[in-house]
């Protein structure tokens, strides 16, 4: 079954790092990233850029509407994501809290409808 990891944490916290301490951390996501690999388990994982280059987009009674930012203001940003295709629910589990950001953010498990592609 495939699984959605949404990754979320706090940005101005992050800005506060120093070079050596952001690189400490991407190098866990490398590491992570790798056993997923090596595991056959990855389908897709990225790092999102910072929420001040999101955009939003809602059409409502025929009105399109183009607003800067994310979605909801919120103390925690989704930063990034990962797609692992996992035995079950406990496989998930097990990978989410081997995320980095489960230390200090959160970490989202949500199961993948999967529909047959046309």
């Amino acid at each position: 079954m495939q699984y959605m990891f949404l990754i979320y944490g706090d940005e101005t916290a992050e800005a506060r790092q120093s070079a050596d301490e952001r690189a400490a951390v991407l190098n866990e996501y490398f590491a992570f990233a790798r056993e997923a690999r090596q595991r056959g388990m990855m389908l897709a994982g990225d790092e999102l850029q910072a929420t001040r280059h999101a955009k939003t987009v809602r059409k409502r009674d025929g009105k399109l509407t183009v607003t800067t930012g994310p979605f909801a203001e919120t103390r925690e940003q989704l930063g990034g994501f990962f797609v692992l295709d996992c035995q079950d629910l406990d496989e998930a589990l097990d990978m989410a809290r081997k995320i980095p950001a489960a230390r200090h953010g959160a970490v989202e498990v949500r199961p993948i409808t999967t529909y047959e592609r046309r």
